[in-house]
């Protein structure tokens, strides 16, 4: 039997209780759980240019196709970045920093805007001075020794991470959290209870008999608990005995 809007909304009234419970929980335990217990991650990251080489800047004007071959070098950059080449000597050049070469390649991220000669390298660490050390470390021994890679002078750092006194973590956005862990949890607290009504196939009221049997009632028989079985023994002793003194009066 299809359900009209009204039957819907019985039973939300019906389980609202249940829903109200799941929903506070999730999101309740996922603040806490966001706030006091996950370890908050910082971001910290720099920025550096392909562009002519240093021999040739002022010889000729820059034109659309050198630009376009700085944007496609672009693509080996970021490969030679993460080499053992590279990684190698910011270890060996920063053993502050107590790294190893393959949780360098893990943690520094490469990206680049569409044609644009800029790329962007990116580390996240706990602590947002170890996470600016490593990629301004990983920033200039790139761009020291990209000309002896590639026999070119063609990358120029244009910004470092700076230092930050307050830095606001990226991880976990936790404001983010707790409004997934809301929808989430109202979605399944809402499916829970239109899955227990679908799976709950007892007959409580008269209304209910007529609309699945389309009979009409005759007759109810009343649940009743000790409690009631007693008070209905103790008026009906009252009552006999009120009757039995009002006869005793009419004799």
């Amino acid at each position: 039997m299809e359900l009209e809007l009204k039957d819907y909304l019985k039973i939300l009234q019906k389980r609202m209780w249940m829903i109200i419970a799941i929903v506070v929980l999730a999101t309740v335990t996922t603040g806490i759980i966001s706030y006091f217990f996950i370890q908050p991650v910082y971001e910290a990251s720099t920025k550096l240019i392909v562009n002519k080489s240093n021999d040739q800047v002022g010889v000729s004007k820059v034109d659309t196709e050198s630009i376009n071959f700085n944007i496609r070098l672009i693509d080996t950059y970021k490969e030679i970045i993460k080499t053992p080449r590279i990684m190698d000597k910011v270890v060996a050049d920063y053993p502050e920093l107590k790294i190893s070469a393959e949780q360098l390649v893990n943690a520094v991220k490469v990206s680049s805007v569409n044609n644009t000669q800029v790329m962007t390298l990116i580390v996240q660490d706990p602590s947002y001075e170890r996470a600016a050390s490593i990629v301004n470390a990983v920033s200039l021994v790139f761009q020291s020794e990209i000309p002896k890679i590639m026999k070119v002078d063609n990358i120029s750092l244009l910004n470092e991470a700076k230092n930050i006194e307050l830095p606001v973590p990226v991880k976990p956005n936790k404001n983010l959290n707790v409004a997934i862990s809301f929808v989430v949890s109202l979605i399944i607290a809402l499916g829970i209870a239109f899955l227990l009504e679908y799976l709950n196939d007892k007959l409580k009221t008269e209304e209910e008999v007529e609309q699945y049997l389309g009979l009409p009632t005759l007759t109810m028989i009343m649940k009743m608990k000790p409690e009631d079985f007693q008070h209905h023994s103790k008026q009906q002793k009252e009552q006999r005995v009120g009757e039995q003194s009002h006869v005793k009066l009419s004799q």
